[in-house]
């Protein structure tokens, strides 16, 4: 019987590879991509994207540290007083996807990104509304939110696709 290859790979290789996504994360997140949008300082960016491919690469605990450092540093250097909230968020976001299955693209992994972006985007209305101290202003950065979460969700399923024809759940991990 053949074993889940993501439970069996190696430590160092699972702590390089969570430290690669982190990495990753911080630079799509803060730098690549980064389309400003609103007044609040809000931004699109499809770091969260690398965050779903961490979810399903990797073991849970390794995907949320590589979530949550990596949108944790990508706020440190542009937007520190979201920091903390983000770093609640990015874990949760990891929640919804599986690793558990040979194939990144599953019927669990299709539908996870949906229940990621509503995470998120309650999260930082909650967040918003708590920082700036009114949950109205808050609304208006949901459509914002809502766009990043689509843009995220293509490029994951893109990257997920391409990356199944290659096997590397296998050949990598």
């Amino acid at each position: 019987m053949k074993q889940n290859t993501v439970q069996t790979a190696k430590p160092l290789t699972l702590l390089t590879t969570t430290a690669l996504f982190a990495a990753m994360v911080t630079l799509m997140t803060a730098y690549i991509f980064h389309i400003p949008y609103g007044t609040n300082g809000g931004y699109v960016h499809f770091g969260d994207a690398l965050i779903y491919l961490a979810a399903v690469l990797l073991p849970r605990p390794y995907a949320v540290c590589a979530a949550v450092i990596g949108g944790g540093l990508a706020d440190l250097l542009t937007a520190p007083m979201w920091a903390p909230a983000t770093m609640i968020i990015k874990a949760l976001i990891t929640l919804p996807f599986t690793n558990r299955q040979p194939h990144i693209m599953n019927w669990q992994n299709i539908i996870a990104p949906i229940f990621a972006a509503l995470i998120s985007i309650s999260g930082y209305y909650l967040a918003e509304g708590l920082i700036f101290g009114s949950f109205a202003t808050a609304a208006a950065s949901a459509l914002g939110n809502l766009i990043q979460g689509v843009g995220s969700m293509i490029i994951f399923f893109i990257l997920a696709v391409t990356f199944d024809r290659i096997k590397i759940k296998t050949s990598f991990l």
